[in-house]
C-alpha cells in the first residue's frame, strides 16, 4: 500500500489509477539507433534508452538493441533465441531494422528490403505469437542526409515502406519513425537538425581525435526525439501500452 501512494504521488496518478496499473514488459530489439549506450561520457544515445523516461514504472523495458545488428545478423548470432527464452506471456516486443539491413556490401548483415528482409520481419512476428506475445513493427529512423538543394534524402523509404507492408500484412502495430523523424528533420533544416546528431569537434574524444560528423547515430536531444515520436504515436493508436505513458516530454 505504501509503495501504491509513493507511485501515485510521484506520477500524479490517485491511488485508484495506481492500483490498476497492472505490471508489464516491453522488449525492444533493433540496431545502434535504439540501444543502450553505457559510456554516459560519450554523447551518443540510442532511443530506447531514453523511453523509459516517459513510461510509469510498471511497465519493464528490455532493450535488446545492439550496435551494427540488422534482422539477419540478429538472427545468426543467436540474439533473436535469447530474446525468445526470456519472453514471457503477454509481454511486448518491438522490433526496428533497417539502417544495416540495407548494406548491400556487408553479406553477414544485408537483408533485401524486397526479400529477405521482409521475410526475417515475419518469422520474427509468427515466432512472439507463438509465445503468447504481442509482436509490434517500427520502422528506421531517418538519417541526416540533405542533399545541396536543401531536400532531404530519404534512402532508407524502401525499408521502411517493406515494414509497413508485413505489418499490414501480420496485422501488428506499425510505428512508421522513419516518416515522422524525417519530416521533423526536413523541418528543422540541415543547420537545425545538427543539435539532434552527433558531431565531435577534433580533440575531446580518444576514439576520435580529429573530431567526427555523424549524421546516423543520436545525441541525448536527437533520442529524447524519436522516444516521443513514439509515445505520441502509442497515443493516437490507442495501443494498450498507452495505459503506460506519464508523459511525452522530458
Amino acid at each position: 500500500m505504501k509503495s501504491l501512494l509513493i507511485l501515485a504521488l510521484c506520477f500524479g496518478l490517485s491511488q485508484a489509477q495506481a492500483t490498476e496499473i497492472k505490471p508489464a514488459k516491453l522488449h525492444l530489439v533493433g540496431d545502434s539507433t535504439m540501444s543502450d549506450k553505457p559510456n554516459l561520457a560519450y554523447p551518443e544515445r540510442g532511443w530506447g534508452q531514453l523511453l523509459p523516461q516517459f513510461l510509469l514504472p510498471q511497465l519493464t523495458v528490455v532493450n535488446h538493441a545492439a550496435n551494427g545488428r540488422s534482422t539477419r545478423r540478429f538472427l545468426t548470432e543467436g540474439r533473436w533465441q535469447l530474446l525468445l527464452s526470456e519472453l514471457g506471456k503477454g509481454d511486448y516486443v518491438l522490433i526496428q531494422f533497417g539502417h544495416n539491413d540495407s548494406k548491400e556490401s556487408d553479406p553477414a548483415r544485408y537483408a533485401a528490403f524486397d526479400s529477405d528482409y521482409q521475410t526475417f520481419l515475419t518469422q520474427f512476428i509468427a515466432d512472439v505469437r507463438e509465445r503468447g506475445a504481442t509482436p509490434m513493427l517500427a520502422s528506421s529512423i531517418c538519417r541526416r542526409n540533405f542533399a545541396e538543394d536543401g531536400s532531404l534524402k530519404r534512402d532508407l523509404a524502401d525499408y521502411a515502406n517493406a515494414a509497413a507492408k508485413v505489418a499490414k500484412q501480420a496485422k501488428v502495430s506499425f510505428f512508421d519513425l522513419q516518416q515522422q523523424s524525417c519530416d521533423f528533420w526536413q523541418q528543422q533544416g540541415k543547420d537545425n537538425s545538427q543539435p539532434y546528431f552527433i558531431q565531435i569537434p577534433p580533440g575531446l574524444y580518444q576514439k576520435f581525435p580529429a573530431g567526427t560528423t555523424d549524421n546516423t547515430h543520436l545525441t541525448l536531444q536527437g533520442a529524447s526525439k524519436i522516444a516521443q515520436f513514439f509515445v505520441q504515436d502509442l497515443k493516437r493508436q490507442q495501443h494498450p501500452l498507452a495505459a503506460y505513458i506519464y508523459r511525452e516530454l522530458l
